[in-house]
């Protein structure tokens, strides 16, 4: 059995960071078919990686490390099922920094015969292109391998087809959860756009993660959605390739900056994304795909406590007439140019009416 030399990327963060590093993992493997590739990430993003195709194992890691380094053997054969591994080979041939700026990720990675990262002034000794903060981070990593004379397609966003969903008569998703409050829309407006769009017809639901289960019930029992909770609450119930499944099989994703709007793109849903405090032109949607996004310009901590003063800006009234813009263009239900009917409009007076008012423009 030949032996295959290691490629170790760190990427020790969340979903919408590991779908941002998609382009640069692929292009990876095309310039290293030779290397076995493993990818240093926290587990729960296991079942999205036969979707990406461009890794072989998984190895558990949250954050810049520290690495598991061990003695694991070289020489495994060739898998299609990504399978968790424990430790790293005491030295990788590889190894690539797709977690950030440094300098622990370039440290943690310097057992490697050749390391590739962005420069750090602290970690002397180690070449690479500067760090530069106003760029898309899709791009950031691409760039980064071109640097290092790879070819990085950067539109190269798109999953494997995930198969059919166990809830294939979703068809809005509304995911009100966020990484933190700064980017969290009110759950009260998140009800306002679910009420709405269930009057009109669509059926919605509410997903998140095990620790957004609460917020999900809230959104649901405020939006008064009919049915019994099972089947409008989905938060906590799915796996990421079983979430990946339901949202290509819907016809709209509305949610904040979060893990769930990258997940849209990569399965080619239409999506109203809210942003705030982060703009979306470092984290949004590319351009000349199905997606709206909402930001009014203001900028702020990304890690605060509570909800941007922009990001409160955004009232339902926005979101809805957004959503309405991707139905025409995806379902025909609306005619161009024409505004949604009576009760629409008046569900969402009322909706709105009944909602604390936005923050003013300063």
């Amino acid at each position: 059995m030949a032996l295959r030399p290691v490629l170790l990327a760190l990427r020790g963060l969340g979903l919408g960071d590991l779908l941002t590093a998609v382009p640069a993992l692929r292009a990876l493997r095309r310039a290293h078919p030779e290397h076995r590739i493993v990818l240093a990430a926290p587990a729960h993003l296991g079942g999205l990686l036969p979707l990406i195709g461009a890794v072989d194992e998984l190895v558990d890691v949250s954050g810049p490390g520290p690495l598991p380094w061990g003695t694991v053997p070289y020489g495994l054969p060739n898998i299609t099922n990504i399978t968790n591994i424990t430790n790293i080979p005491d030295i990788s041939d590889i190894a690539v920094n797709l977690h950030g700026s440094g300098p622990q990720s370039i440290v943690a990675l310097r057992r490697a015969r050749r390391l590739l990262s962005h420069a750090h002034p602290a970690v002397p000794g180690v070449t690479g292109p500067p760090w530069r903060t106003e760029i898309h981070e899709v791009r950031r990593w691409c760039e980064m391998l071109e640097w290092y004379g790879m070819t990085a397609d950067h539109g190269d966003l798109a999953l494997r087809d995930p198969g059919p969903s166990r809830w294939a008569d979703a068809e809005a998703v509304i995911h009100p959860g966020a990484g933190y409050r700064a980017k969290q829309w009110p759950p009260e407006r998140f009800a306002g756009v679910a009420a709405e769009l269930s009057r009109l017809g669509l059926h919605v639901v509410i997903t998140g993660g095990p620790e957004e289960i609460a917020l999900a019930r809230q959104v649901a029992e405020l939006a008064g959605l009919p049915g019994p909770p099972a089947a409008r609450v989905l938060a906590g119930r799915t796996d990421l390739r079983e979430l990946a499944a339901l949202v290509g099989g819907a016809k709209l994703v509305i949610c904040g900056d979060t893990g769930m709007s990258h997940l849209a793109t990569a399965v080619g849903t239409p999506s109203v994304v809210i942003y705030g405090p982060v703009s979306p032109a470092l984290w949004g949607p590319p351009p000349g795909h199905p997606h709206v996004t909402l930001w009014t310009g203001r900028t702020g901590d990304a890690y605060g406590d509570r909800p941007s003063e922009g990001l409160l800006e955004i009232g339902v009234r926005d979101v809805l007439d957004a959503a309405y813009k991707l139905l025409r263009s995806r379902t025909g239900e609306y005619q161009p140019g024409r505004r949604p009917p009576d009760r629409a409009r008046e569900a969402i007076s009322t909706i709105s009416a009944s909602l604390p008012p936005c923050a003013p423009r300063q």
